[in-house]
């Protein structure tokens, strides 16, 4: 599945649509970037004033924000959920690559087997568990967090 390019994500179509709106020239130069990191990076970079940029940067943040609070409120509805499996899947996933991980890692560095991870597989693997790792620990902490806001 290849990823979204960024000016078709939420985010990228807001943001391009904003900054056009400021900046026809910077509108053209955001056309190119592939991520929010890179928008900032270039709205950082442009001529605009001040002002102008720490709006659209704003917008950037707020959307993220807008997004990371869909996905707790998804995730938060499979807690509440009557399905073991919706209830488990993140626990369920988190074994299962730290499982494979571990053991790929393991016969990685054992001199007899000639198996080895290569460089491509190895980013892929950091970027999967690290992926993993933050989702299920930082849902778990914002789960907790909210449940404790909404009972006070």
């Amino acid at each position: 599945m290849s990823k979204k390019k960024f000016k078709d994500t939420t985010i990228g179509k807001m943001l391009l649509g904003a900054a056009g709106l400021v900046s026809p020239t910077l509108g053209n130069v955001l056309q190119g970037v592939t991520s929010p990191k890179d928008a900032i990076a270039e709205i950082t970079k442009s001529d605009l004033s001040n002002e102008d940029k720490i709006k659209l940067q704003q917008l950037i943040y707020e959307q993220q924000n807008k997004e990371i609070e869909a996905i707790t409120t998804r995730w938060e509805a499979d807690a509440a959920s009557d399905s073991w499996l919706s209830k488990n899947v993140r626990p369920l996933v988190l074994i299962w690559c730290i499982c494979i991980f571990s053991l790929a890692g393991i016969v990685d560095s054992i001199d007899t087997i000639s198996f080895t991870i290569g460089g491509l597989w190895n980013d892929t693997f950091e970027k999967v568990m690290m992926a993993v790792v933050l989702a299920y620990f930082g849902g778990r902490t914002a789960e907790k967090a909210s449940s404790i806001i909404k009972k006070k």
